[in-house]
């Protein structure tokens, strides 16, 4: 497979896999995906028109919020379509090389790395786990003014302290739900707690975690947050997955300013359709 009039965008590395991917699958730039394969490792691979994807106007696009979006959300189709047939290792949003001769010459510098990490995510996937705290209802204003100034500092005194044991309620809350689902998955990942201005989800975010478990023990695990999600008031549980396992899968290309044999990378990879990190 050679890139003719384009790059090689490059979704994620894998095993030599048998079932077939999805008829209808079309990835970035409207292009079905294909499969290079090298050695014991398959990349799955399109063609994207060097006009977008080359350096230059590559960082014009990335400063595009409705382009980014686009490509973020063809490129997450095509890793969870990957993740119901194999186990893929993705790689960054935008990984682009000249031809096919630069995708093998990366897979062969980090076959290495690339199979020990198959190795030790095959048969995981990952369950991403949120914890809001909903906020409180305020309570309806006095009648009246405090007669004197100890009875409104003895208010106050009361507010606090009760704002106080609902915060450390809500912690411990948090930290008792992670403990428990630590305990059923194989790995875990706490990520920065969201913030609510700029993900626009209401509440307070005090748990943001991923967790890798395999898929024989991830109906027990998804019951088991379904259990958690009425047991503390004004308490909000979202549980999404399964994904494939981008939380426990360490960076596998170097950013660079050439698109020839060396791969052109965007940002990290891709938040998932529907999710902020």
């Amino acid at each position: 497979m050679t890139a003719q009039g384009g790059l090689r965008y490059v979704y994620a590395v894998c095993r030599p896999f048998a079932a077939a991917l999805q008829t209808q699958l079309s990835g970035v730039a409207g292009v079905p995906p294909g499969l290079l394969r090298h050695h014991g490792l398959v990349a799955v691979v399109s063609t994207v028109p060097e006009g977008d994807f080359a350096e230059e106007p590559l960082r014009d696009h990335l400063e595009d919020l409705d382009w980014l979006a686009a490509t973020a959300r063809a490129h997450q189709g095509v890793i969870d379509a990957l993740t119901t047939v194999t186990t893929p290792l993705p790689l960054r949003l935008a990984t682009v090389f000249r031809d096919d001769s630069g995708v093998r010459t990366m897979m062969e510098a980090r076959e290495a790395d690339f199979l020990h990490t198959l190795d030790r995510l095959e048969g995981r996937v990952e369950w991403g786990v949120k914890l809001y705290a909903d906020p409180p209802e305020q309570p309806p204003p006095p009648a009246g003014r405090p007669a004197t100034g100890r009875e409104y500092l003895r208010q106050r005194r009361t507010d606090t302290r009760a704002h106080e044991e609902n915060r450390r309620a809500a912690e411990e809350f948090a930290r008792t739900l992670h403990e428990r689902l630590s305990g059923r998955a194989e790995a875990c990942r706490l990520h920065p707690p969201q913030n609510a201005t700029l993900s626009g989800v209401p509440g307070q975010n005090l748990l943001n975690a991923a967790y890798l478990v395999s898929r024989a023990d991830s109906e027990e695990f998804v019951e088991l947050v379904d259990r958690t999600k009425d047991e503390a008031p004004a308490m909000r549980v979202e549980l999404t997955g399964p994904w494939a396992a981008y939380s426990f899968t360490e960076p596998v290309t170097e950013p660079t300013t050439e698109p020839t044999t060396e791969p052109v990378t965007g940002p990290p990879a891709p938040v998932r359709a529907g999710e902020q990190r």
